[in-house]
């Protein structure tokens, strides 16, 4: 049973081998302008759900606001609403932040 795997492995990892250097191939061989015509459609989805999560950021900001007046003297939820924000915050910096990291890292 054991050798039976084992040389399904074998044979899957095999493809994946000649796949990736097919791959490789082909990559190499396209221009700077494929990727271009590649990466528009992402760059267009990236930028609505940039948008769209900007909104709904907006929305739970205002909800956490809500909240932390609403509180009125409850530690739990002013703490709540305190933390809310501050993950809101985080989420936005990293979702608008994505692009300029991806430039950095490719060296673009």
């Amino acid at each position: 049973m054991a050798q039976k795997q084992l040389k399904r492995f074998r044979i899957i990892f095999g493809l994946i081998i000649l796949l990736l250097i097919a791959n490789i191939n082909l990559v190499s061989a396209a221009t700077n302008n494929d990727f271009e015509d590649i990466l528009k459609p992402l760059e267009t989805i990236y930028s609505l759900v940039k948008y769209a999560a900007t909104l709904i950021a907006g929305l739970m900001m205002l909800f956490a606001g809500i909240t932390y007046i609403t509180s009125g003297s409850d530690p739990g939820k002013r703490e709540k609403a305190k933390s809310m924000v501050m993950y809101v915050i985080i989420g936005l910096m990293v979702i608008w932040a994505a692009p300029f990291v991806v430039k950095l890292i490719l060296g673009s």
